[in-house]
């Protein structure tokens, strides 16, 4: 196919190798995020299902899919990404209208605690959630932009779904804590 032109070249749907950076970092925000929590012993999304090794494989294989075609795809494959945008970030919408909260001095959503991480790591886990978000929401508005405008607003519409499931999900790793601990559970055994 040639070499990359930085940019967008008349008529061409085509996008540079360093493509999508926004969609990258919320990639590597989802990431981190659910990262962080498994390595701070409170599980990871879908490891009260799948297990904490197979969860973390699929988000391991998701992440680095996500990554690497990000900056390769044409812009006909904006509508992945959108969809993967905004998942991101109704989950982290979801995070910050769920979990127990204050408000910063800019009156931003700060959480006091989520999924039993504590106060202590609240810190750490808030700029996660925030870079992921942002970045998101940037991918949305400024590099998905063949995607139909509808998408982003259908994945927004998760937000009460993810909230539900973020709870239930936390209550089935609060169970399995107590009937197979292990280090990737540990900070959950804690809170009963």
């Amino acid at each position: 196919m040639g070499s990359y032109r930085i940019g967008w070249t008349a008529g061409s749907r085509v996008r540079p190798a360093a493509g999508r950076p926004l969609t990258r970092i919320a990639t590597a925000g989802l990431a981190a995020h659910v990262f962080f929590e498994l390595g701070a012993g409170v599980g990871m999304p879908a490891a009260s299902v799948l297990g904490p090794a197979p969860a973390a494989g699929l988000w391991a294989l998701t992440t680095g899919t996500l990554l690497r075609t990000a900056g390769t795809r044409p812009a006909s494959s904006d509508g992945v990404f959108a969809v993967s945008n905004g998942v991101g970030l109704a989950a982290v919408i979801a995070h910050l209208r769920g979990w127990p909260r204050r408000r910063t001095r800019l009156g931003l959503p700060w959480l006091r605690e989520c999924e039993g991480l504590g106060p202590e790591l609240m810190r750490y886990y808030n700029p996660i959630l925030y870079v992921s978000g942002a970045a998101a929401l940037g991918a949305l508005l400024r590099e998905n932009r063949s995607a139909p405008r509808y998408v982003p607003l259908l994945t927004l519409g998760l937000v009460p779904l993810l909230i539900v499931t973020q709870h239930a999900e936390h209550w089935r790793l609060r169970e399995m804590s107590h009937r197979r601990p292990g280090w990737w559970n540990r900070r959950l055994r804690r809170l009963d």
